[in-house]
């Protein structure tokens, strides 16, 4: 069975190349344009990684975070973050969390198959 990657970003362009390059890695990408619509994807049929933004609304990819790990309990779940912010360096000292990485747009090919080999092997 192939393992699904559920990408939260609501930029189009990036989504759409999300979608080749995660296919072209042999997973199978869950492309969200926002992360509310995401939490409700999760609760049915949690993926095996989750790809998130930072910068987006109704909630933010902290908020979303938030839910995920808290109100939903899904702490297991691995989740990089997927963000062009250079504070985030900052942010990651402050979360203790082994299955949180992070990947800084723009991303290329080989760093976000390092990025989700970390997780998924």
């Amino acid at each position: 069975m192939v393992r699904k990657i559920l990408v939260v970003e609501d930029d189009q362009p990036i989504l759409d190349l999300m979608d080749l390059l995660i296919r072209k890695l042999g997973y199978e990408p869950i492309l969200i344009a926002n992360g509310l619509e995401a939490l409700k994807v999760v609760q049915k049929e949690p993926p095996a990684l989750i790809l998130l933004d930072i910068m987006m609304t109704p909630i933010n990819g902290w908020e979303f975070l938030e839910k995920l790990r808290g109100e939903y309990g899904m702490r297991e779940i691995p989740v990089i973050l997927f963000t062009a912010s250079p504070l985030i360096d900052e942010k990651m000292k402050e979360i203790k969390d082994p299955n949180l990485g992070v990947l800084t747009k723009p991303v290329s090919f080989t760093e976000l198959k390092a990025g989700i080999a970390r997780y998924l092997g």
